[in-house]
């Protein structure tokens, strides 16, 4: 019989690693008495056989009794009592083959538990064993190969090729040619230049480049990532913990049956026959096993789920709330395009308009001033400036008077509509800035932080899926929230929502269902952690965001929501199915062993049939 995937603490775990190398020996040891006990029947001496096969069945019994032992010290009550009375009673009436090969099972099972818990943790495991110990340092002009907690921001690091980045930072030197399939799951290496932020835990593919360190490694991406894969690799789901009970309860049933089948026939055989073939391999293996395969195959695609539960529970959301800023959109503006009047041109009015700019610190200022140095252009220093706080600035640009703000501020000061100018169609959530050159409008310079390609699509599938109600909930003002909202297929926008605000909305949606909540800001985290399931946009969101949320996208793209539902749902009807499909047929053959239709040796061989069947299921929840 296949043993359980269990976890352990202190001394357990030593007990439980010291069984699983004595079952080694075991299963070696009975497979050869199983030989030898049919060798000795071809040479006509199978008066013998039965001694051997017993022999051997002794021994796995010893070590199992102790294993019981152990767990009922903990308070556990295995299903390993099947094995340890079926194995017992086989012996008592004489079905000594029937006992060895339950023996075989029940020791060789540690193989089969193995393959079934590596399969599933493998994509998990990879990003724990890709963990880096040591960096190369530069210091006083010479290199140093140094611990990863030694490692302080500002630290100028050398990364190799095959190296992977052991902290977070930037490109210094060299062009950064990275593998971040680890991470992200996406296939395709980037190219970094100097400036460029660099994740750690990606590979470098390229040729060797200097990282300026920006993070301590344990606050660098990487190390959380490693911190959510451990703790998702301790829990436990909520249906394996129901599956503990179910499995006391059949227990309780295999006995019963078997005390009737004896009591009832007055034949012993019977009741040994209802022993060898009850497996509570469906329950105590199937559930884990396809849980942590689901949590395995979501990692590889850059999707972390932190745990069972968090898998179950995504796989039930009925109900979703999406942030604006960072995950609707992109979570940076940049101009979409630029109006501009007769006699000038867009060059030359954004040129004028980011030279004034350059003394203001708004986000807008910013990147009006940004977009002009990307292209090029030399900007003036401006003169007399008077900023209107929310509104605009004035100044003088090469000797010209110049106004950029908002359309009503540059409108109120120069007369007329500088509305004119605007396009009639506009990016969804776009702003407009107005350019006004010696008291007459040069140009309006739109700007839009742009929603996500394929975000339309990506709803409408999410409906398809069963989600019944989505809501845009956002701290931005209203008429940018509708504009972002119109035409997306979106119940109810909720704008100028302070975080507490953000919460209580998570909190109202909970009447149609499960509630997943989707952000990427320290302010986003209250509304994360309220939620029935918080799922953060962690590659380039805030770090309170992910640490709240219960699933985390490794990769900034919100398209990867629509698998990560899908494995969720995958895994959790795996999981099901193996149940009660294993569970169905185990019963049906304790029925048939029950009334003499199915002897112990039969028995014994369907029983690990029906196991290793319920467990390779289970493992296809490692695929897409």
């Amino acid at each position: 019989m296949a043993a359980r995937l269990a976890s352990a603490d202190g001394p357990a775990m030593s007990v439980a690693s010291a069984l699983k190398n004595a079952r080694q020996f075991l299963a070696a040891l009975v497979a050869l008495g199983l030989a030898a006990g049919f060798a000795v029947k071809l040479f006509g001496l199978g008066v013998w056989s039965p001694a051997i096969w017993a022999s051997v069945t002794v021994p796995v019994l010893l070590a199992l009794v102790a294993e019981i032992v152990t767990s009922l010290r903990r308070g556990d009550l295995g299903l390993d009592i099947v094995a340890a009375l079926s194995m017992t009673g086989a012996l008592a009436v004489g079905e000594t083959l029937a006992a060895a090969i339950v023996a075989l099972m029940y020791a060789g099972g540690q193989y089969l538990e193995s393959y079934a818990e590596r399969a599933a943790r493998r994509e998990m495991t990879s990003l724990l064993s890709r963990v880096p110990r040591t960096a190369i340092r530069h210091r006083d002009g010479r290199l140093e190969e140094v611990a990863l907690d030694l490692i302080l921001p500002g630290d100028r690091l050398l990364v190799r090729r095959g190296d992977v980045v052991p902290v977070d930072g930037a490109v210094e030197e060299g062009i950064a040619v990275l593998d971040q399939s680890a991470l992200t799951g996406e296939s395709l290496p980037v190219q970094l230049k100097r400036g460029d932020s660099v994740l750690s835990g990606s590979t470098n593919v390229g040729d060797a480049f200097d990282l300026a360190a920006t993070r301590l490694a344990a606050q660098s991406t990487y190390a959380g990532v490693i911190r959510l894969v451990e703790a998702a690799q301790r829990s436990r789901a909520p249906m394996s913990r129901l599956a503990d009970r179910y499995a006391i309860v059949f227990l309780a049933v295999t006995v019963g049956l078997a005390a009737a089948a004896w009591l009832m026939t007055g034949d012993p055989v019977r009741a040994v026959a209802v022993l060898v073939v009850a497996t509570p391999c469906p329950l105590i293996l199937a559930v884990p096993v396809a849980i942590v395969a689901g949590l395995s195959r979501a990692a590889k695609l850059g999707i972390l789920i932190k745990g069972g539960k968090a898998i179950e529970t995504l796989a039930q959301i009925r109900s979703l709330v999406l942030d604006k800023t960072g995950t609707l959109t992109h979570g940076q503006a940049h101009i979409a395009s630029i109006r501009v009047a007769d006699g000038t041109t867009a060059d030359e009015v954004l040129r004028i308009a980011a030279s004034l700019d350059q003394a203001s610190k708004h986000i807008i200022a910013q990147t009006i001033v940004a977009e002009a140095r990307t292209r090029g252009l030399a900007l003036a220093v401006p003169t007399e400036v008077v900023e209107t706080p929310g509104e605009g600035i004035a100044g003088r640009v090469d000797g010209r008077q110049v106004l950029v703000g908002g359309l009503h501020y540059v409108a109120g000061v120069i007369g007329g509509a500088a509305s004119a100018l605007l396009p009639r169609e506009r990016t969804p959530g776009a702003l407009a800035s107005a350019v006004a050159i010696d008291g007459r409008l040069a140009g309006v310079l739109i700007l839009a932080d742009q929603v996500r390609a394929g975000t339309e699509q990506l709803l409408k599938s999410l409906r398809a899926l069963g989600i019944e109600r989505i809501v845009l909930a956002t701290g931005d003002r209203r008429e940018v929230a509708q504009a972002v909202a119109a035409g997306l297929p979106i119940d109810l926008v909720r704008s100028e929502l302070a975080p507490d605000a953000k919460v209580l909305t998570v909190l109202s949606e909970r009447k149609a269902g499960p509630v997943m909540m989707i952000g990427d800001g320290v302010n986003d985290a209250p509304a994360l952690a309220a939620a029935d399931i918080g799922l953060a946009m962690g590659a380039k969101g805030a770090a309170a965001s992910a640490e709240a949320a219960d699933v985390v996208l490794l990769v900034d793209q919100l398209d990867r929501v629509l698998p990560a539902i899908k494995i969720a749902r995958r895994s959790r009807f795996i999981a099901l199915q193996s149940v009660v499909a294993g569970m169905g047929l185990s019963f049906i053959a304790m029925a048939a062993a029950a009334f003499g239709h199915l002897p112990p040796v039969e028995g014994a061989l369907l029983q690990e049939v029906i196991d290793v069947a319920v467990i390779f299921n289970a493992l296809r929840a490692l695929r897409g």
